[in-house]
């Protein structure tokens, strides 16, 4: 088949060709910014347009409820930032946009924090960082007062950073001079090897490490008991938030808490940032990070794992894999992501939750979200934005706030001015793994009569001039309450059968002094009381790991033992001594004549 010839013996192409060529190539650099332009929308996920056919009313905020939920019907509903809309800003109407400026600028608010650094068990190190509400008023904060007293009622909010994050995060000084600034005195609880520390153990935090949040909360409770606990985790701090409630269930004494952008399910996370482009960017981006602060601290992350697999890592996954799961002996890390998501415990947490996640978060995919579970659950309350990327939600066209503080900061003061405040219940698994790991780590001791707990060695039977130096705590029932103080934070644990009974007996001083018991006893010992007491005490051990490991009293237990135990004696009594009662009754019935 021949070619198209024209008239003058050119073919089609080279009529094309001649007519391209009279197009001014001004329409050609045109047309090929408008490709880039659309390529560029669509690989940076802008939204501006979408916004301007809105009329820039922004997203509308979806909830996910329980429909008998009252944390929903009564907390949740006096939040106006959740019944509204979001608009992203103008110049920012882009998830990775957002996320970006969150990580280079953020235009955090400027205050300076109080530093206090706390010991956990294992010899780690946690660095407390501290906005109180009189420092805002206050122009020096070295001419505050330096602490806050003991039955102070103020509501205290702890704050548990995302992954590689610190108190100086723009994120966070925003959600703490929020809260400060409404009259709460906020902490924020760096992980460990962050926010200028060291790493003083061989203990590193991971994205399921629970027990320095554990220990932190217990450590402020016990502390300041009057003042009702709050606590908000971001990202990676979100899922250790929610994973920690799920854990202790009734037994935290956390009165409600705030999830903002966890990423829920770990496995499906993981596998999201490195399906596209874009995610593999920032996957590379985290490993960086990771890798910046395994450097921080080679001196001991290089004598527990392979350090030179740990400095070749490109992803997330591969530092997991030669650093996250050597180190916290995790198998694989399948295994890790699988039992560390905080999805798996979201059914168990008995606190008032609210759950904050953008739908276009660029880290953390909607598909981890557990939306029947939260509907489950009547103490969650799920918000959804289309909007808002990863911690970032910028508002305004300065882009000088943050979306998600603001109804953070509503739920938590309406669920203060409520009744509907997580109250702590007796502790059962929780205490008793906490006094067994903090007597694995201590001499072994000895119950005294007058409450008194003494340190026992080798050395045979303490004697008196020994006593005091051997005291490590005290043991104070009360009411069903065990309080148990010793002489470093790492051994503060308290367990109340009610908390309102807890913070009442707390505020009228019943935690007596150990030196007035150790007076009184001294007193009225006798020569041989210390031989008395030795054998005494295996059973009164014994005793109270029952009560321990039962969570009730062993008197109730033996009530309910007698009480049920009582027709079986009966009837067993009856069969053996029947035909002898009935021999008696015959002897003296009187015979007739």
């Amino acid at each position: 088949m021949e070619a198209a010839v024209s008239s003058d013996g050119e073919s089609a192409g080279e009529l094309v060709l001649r007519a391209a060529a009279l197009v001014p190539w001004t329409s050609y650099a045109l047309a090929a910014l408008a490709l880039a332009a659309a390529l560029l929308y669509r690989f940076l996920e802008l939204h501006f347009l979408g916004d301007l056919l809105r009329g820039l009313r922004g997203g509308r905020v979806a909830l996910t409820f329980h429909p008998e939920s009252q944390v929903y019907h009564r907390v949740a509903s006096k939040c106006r930032s959740l019944y509204g809309r979001y608009l992203a800003t103008p110049w920012l109407a882009s998830p990775h946009l957002q996320t970006l400026f969150l990580s280079i600028s953020g235009r955090p608010p400027s205050f300076t924090y109080r530093r206090q650094l706390y010991n956990v068990r294992d010899g780690g190190t946690i660095a407390l960082d501290w906005l109180l509400a009189s420092d805002l008023e206050a122009e020096d904060v070295d001419s505050c007062d330096e602490s806050i007293s003991r039955d102070d009622s103020t509501p205290l909010l702890v704050v548990i950073p995302g992954l590689t994050s610190d108190s100086s995060a723009a994120y966070v000084k925003h959600l703490v001079f929020s809260m400060a600034s409404k009259g709460w005195n906020v902490v924020v609880s760096n992980h460990r090897g962050l926010g200028g520390i060291s790493i003083t153990s061989d203990c590193f935090y991971n994205a399921g490490w629970t027990e320095d949040m554990r220990e932190v909360v217990n450590f402020l409770h016990q502390k300041y008991p009057e003042a009702p606990l709050f606590t908000v985790g971001t990202s990676i701090g979100a899922n250790i938030v929610v994973k920690y409630l799920g854990e202790e269930g009734e037994s935290t004494p956390v009165a409600g808490a705030a999830s903002i952008c966890s990423p829920w399910d770990l496995l499906v996370t993981n596998r999201f940032i490195s399906r596209k482009l874009v995610q593999r960017l920032y996957d590379r981006a985290l490993a960086i990070g990771l890798k910046g602060y395994a450097k921080l601290h080679q001196p001991v992350l290089a004598r527990l794992a392979n350090w030179e697999a740990i400095t070749s890592s490109s992803s997330i996954r591969e530092f997991d894999r030669h650093a996250t799961c050597v180190v916290a002996k995790y198998e694989t890390v399948d295994t890790f992501y699988r039992k560390c998501s905080s999805a798996n415990y979201i059914g168990n947490v008995s606190v008032p939750l609210l759950c904050i996640s953008a739908l276009d978060d660029p880290l953390c995919t909607r598909e981890a979200i557990p939306w029947d579970e939260c509907r489950a659950n009547k103490n969650v309350v799920l918000a959804t934005t289309p909007n808002g990327g990863h911690l970032a939600f910028f508002e305004g066209l300065t882009a000088g706030r943050l979306w998600w503080v603001r109804p953070v900061s509503e739920f938590l003061c309406a669920l203060h001015d409520s009744s509907y405040m997580h109250r702590q219940k007796a502790q059962e698994h929780g205490l008793h793994s906490s006094l067994e790991s903090s007597i694995d780590k201590t001499p072994y001791v000895n119950f005294m009569e007058d409450g008194m707990v003494a340190a026992v060695t080798n050395d045979g039977p303490d004697n008196d001039g020994s006593l005091h130096n051997q005291i490590v705590g005290e043991i104070e029932l009360n009411d069903g309450m065990v309080a148990i103080q010793q002489n470093e934070h790492t051994g503060e644990i308290q367990n109340e059968s009610d908390s309102g009974v807890g913070e009442k007996n707390n505020s009228e001083g019943n935690v007596t002094s150990v030196q007035g018991h150790e007076g009184n006893h001294k007193q009225q010992e006798e020569p041989d009381a210390n031989n008395i007491r030795d054998a005494i005490v295996p059973v009164r051990r014994s005793i109270n790991q029952i009560t321990r490991s039962q969570g009730k009293s062993v008197w109730l237990l033996a009530y309910i033992a007698v009480v049920t135990s009582w027709p079986l004696l009966g009837a067993l009594g009856y069969f053996l001594f029947r035909k002898r009662f009935s021999n008696s009754m015959l002897a003296k019935k009187p015979k007739k004549l």
